[in-house]
């Protein structure tokens, strides 16, 4: 608040100090009255530039108090999202696009962090200062303030006008953005699929009609943040006329010194921000809402698959289905019909059939992927819910029919299923004799011998 006093200060110093000059041109004291002004506007300038370093000090403060809050609920959030998605079964996942999952935990945790940090931080310095510069206008001169504010309430109803705009705009942008990023992935997914069939010239066409849809809802969201800030400036210019144009007339008459129209003018910037961000600050809130309401509609699923035992117990490894039947709940197919067999410790037993004929839904069944809709499935004579869940995963050794390997080293990959990796010594010779158990061993030094520099 002090910078727009000092000014008003400033400048009525040296209108009536250049008056007094003027009056003391006969008298010889001309040159000691303007070391006198000169003096004290100079302690003027060094109080603004404190206030102004002071200001900066208070703001670097508010940002790591609010804007690092913001930040550390954003990484919790995520962590929290990503182990929650971990939980979720594998019916889950055959319902939504690996797209839209990627966007909930990146694009739409942004939105929140921004409610929760920015929103939150320019929520108050609104409202303070809008309160602490009304106030202050109103001691100085009520009449000069009514007018000098009248233009701000139709600002910010403008500016929440634009701001609506934007958020549908910026909802359908994200949205196509979410069906674009699915879409890539899964055609690069199944990219040795659209080559083996020679399908490249259709998908980049159908990929370019995505990203065409995706420019034209862009551009038309570029048009409407055009009319953000012509509408500030358009606003903030009539309040400064208005200023100008009452305040002049009230120097004339003398109620009020020209100070006090640059203190107004002053005040009018410092509000500028705070009326116009009150749509800016309602844009984010009800789109952070948004968001919040699509992350809870994957945090408010409870996985059907749950660990229903916490006993520690080892797995021995006799296996028994009693009359199992299973519908695939995603897509409502029966993939298996009354299903009963025993297999005991030590033992082995090859299924073989046609696609579809239910082989893998009895991996599954074992691995506990899924639960059968009928019948029992026993593991040591238990029935499998009453197994710790965790301890009947580790116990299993499952090659899956799609090859998939994680963005990480040979040996990260080989390991990924040992369950105590702290022996690094045991574990290092335990991966290199899965490599030659696998017949790869030999193949992985003589790539490594080949990409050492010669």
């Amino acid at each position: 608040m002090y910078p727009a006093e000092i000014l008003r200060k400033g400048i009525d110093l040296v209108q009536d100090g250049v008056s007094v000059y003027f009056l003391f041109n006969q008298f010889g004291l001309q040159e000691n009255l303007g070391s006198q002004l000169f003096t004290m506007l100079l302690l003027l300038g060094l109080i603004v530039i404190a206030t102004a370093l002071l200001k900066g000090l208070f703001m670097f403060f508010m940002r790591q108090t609010i804007i690092v809050m913001s930040r550390l609920i954003e990484y919790d959030l995520k962590n929290d999202i990503f182990i929650y998605y971990q939980k979720l079964d594998l019916a889950f996942y055959k319902r939504n696009k690996t797209g839209d999952l990627m966007a909930r935990i990146s694009e739409d945790v942004s939105q929140v962090r921004m409610y929760v940090g920015p929103a939150i931080m320019y929520a108050i310095s609104t409202i303070s200062l809008f309160f602490l510069v009304l106030v202050r206008m109103l001691t100085i001169d009520v009449e000069l303030t009514i007018y000098v504010i009248a233009p701000l309430p139709i600002l910010a109803f403008t500016i929440y006008l634009v701001n609506s705009l934007i958020i549908r705009k910026s909802e359908a942008v994200q949205k196509q953005l979410s069906s674009i990023s699915s879409f890539v992935q899964e055609n690069f997914s199944g990219i040795r699929v659209l080559k083996a069939y020679n399908r490249e010239f259709l998908s980049r066409s159908a990929f370019q009609d995505q990203a065409q849809e995706y420019r034209k809802r862009n551009i038309d969201l570029v048009k409407t943040n055009a009319l953000f800030f012509p509408l500030i400036i358009l606003l903030i210019g009539l309040s400064t006329l208005i200023t100008l144009y009452v305040g002049g007339q009230k120097v004339f008459s003398g109620e009020i010194t020209t100070g006090i129209i640059a203190e107004f003018i002053m005040y009018v910037s410092m509000l500028t921000w705070p009326v116009a961000s009150i749509g800016w600050v309602t844009a984010i809130v009800q789109r952070a809402a948004a968001s919040q309401t699509r992350i809870n509609e994957f945090l408010s699923q409870e996985p059907t698959i749950k660990n229903e035992s916490s006993l520690d117990l080892p797995i021995q490894g006799d296996i028994e289905f009693r009359n199992v039947s299973f519908t695939y709940p995603e897509s409502g197919i029966k993939a298996l019909d009354n299903v009963s067999f025993t297999l005991k410790q030590g033992r082995s037993l090859a299924i073989i059939g046609r696609t579809g004929s239910g082989k893998s839904s009895i991996a599954s069944l074992i691995s506990r992927l899924y639960d059968c809709d009928t019948g029992e499935v026993l593991i040591d004579h238990k029935p499998i819910r009453q197994v710790n869940l965790g301890n009947l995963r580790s116990s299993i050794g499952y090659v899956p029919q799609e090859v998939f390997l994680f963005s990480d080293t040979i040996a990260n990959n080989i390991s990924f299923g040992l369950k105590n990796l702290e022996n690094s010594e045991q574990t290092n010779s335990q991966i290199e004799q899965a490599a030659k158990d696998a017949v790869i061993y030999e193949s992985i030094i003589d790539s490594l011998m080949d990409s050492k520099p010669k």
